[in-house]
């Protein structure tokens, strides 16, 4: 399937066509579509700013996202299987996640038109995303990724200082640095950190202000890095922020023990447009099933990890960012 793929976007992107895209995180049913006709899909997207797709009138957000669903005992025991899998050296660190039943009926469209991020997307009584973690940028031969790893509400006291100074929370970081560093280089040269683990802030709706440390990597690419855009994109697959190190084995344990298929949750999408590339990881995602709604969220777990700990972060992360 990836290498079905990358042929697609290698046939657009050699040819100069701006085109969209939205991979799943397993890979199973991507959507590749010319931004000439992005207007007659059931997608919306603003991606670094700018707007695509089928148009979303602004109305006004009346409802708020929250859950009185506890699912501390399902957690811990996906938690629990992680874990040993770490302790057992498989794996150093696995991003785990879970859905959460939200209490309220959620229009979709509302909330993509009320939130701002860097990457909003809104598939039509499907799912709606607003995620701040960029995936890959490239523009002037350079490819740059921003791994997102590290949130700690702004409410708690010294919180800038607790987030930089959490061991459990630089390795966890480190890690993921590392681990994209290493993809950049299999597709760039002159792969470089450029900035290491700065803080970024998110104003939400119903949880205050969230704290974010991410990271800036850079690398060189042949000046026609546009007739082989596919390969670069799948080479990265699946984002290593969303899956763990080393990653062909941490997606196995999330398979066991997530026990089901993420979808187009913590897959990747960005845009085209002729000349440069924008995308993000889909992350901060609602998800409408029938007349219920879901708020998928998750974490990295290590052997530092602590279960009702990790857990808290994931209900901390049911948020919705402010316009």
């Amino acid at each position: 399937m990836l290498s079905k793929l990358a042929d697609i976007i290698n046939q657009y992107s050699s040819s100069g066509i701006p085109f969209f895209f939205l991979i799943d995180f397993e890979a199973l049913k991507p959507i590749v579509i010319p931004l000439s006709e992005m207007s007659d899909s059931d997608i919306s997207i603003n991606i670094n700013g700018v707007e695509y797709g089928r148009k979303i009138e602004h109305r006004a957000f009346d409802s708020n996202i929250i859950s009185n669903e506890d699912n501390f005992t399902s957690y811990k025991s996906k938690f629990d299987f992680v874990k040993e899998n770490i302790n057992q050296g498989n794996a150093y660190l696995v991003n785990l996640t879970q859905r959460t039943k939200l209490e309220s009926n959620i229009d979709l469209e509302k909330v993509y038109s009320n939130t701002q991020s860097y990457l909003k997307i809104c598939k039509k009584d499907d799912f709606v995303c607003f995620s701040p973690e960029r995936f890959i940028t490239i523009s002037d031969d350079m490819i740059y990724s921003f791994p997102m790893k590290g949130t700690i509400s702004a409410n708690v006291q010294d919180a800038e200082l607790k987030l930089l100074n959490n061991s459990k929370e630089l390795f966890e970081h480190y890690t993921i640095v590392d681990l994209i560093r290493n993809d950049i280089s299999m597709v760039a040269t002159n792969v470089t950190v450029e900035k290491f683990r700065y803080i970024d802030i998110i104003e939400t709706i119903n949880k205050g202000d969230i704290l974010q440390t991410s990271s800036k990597i850079s690398g060189h690419l042949e000046s026609n890095w546009q007739d082989s855009l596919g390969d670069i994109i799948t080479r990265q697959l699946p984002a290593g922020s969303i899956s763990g190190a080393p990653k062909t084995k941490c997606v196995e344990i999330i398979e066991q023990s997530e026990n089901e298929k993420r979808g187009y949750y913590t897959g990747v999408s960005g845009v085209f447009d002729g000349k440069s590339l924008h995308s993000g990881v889909v992350i901060r995602y609602i998800e409408q099933q029938g007349d219920e709604f879901h708020y998928r969220s998750g974490g990295g777990i290590t052997n530092k990890s602590n279960a009702e700990e990790e857990y808290s972060e994931l209900i901390d992360k049911i948020y919705v960012p402010t316009i």
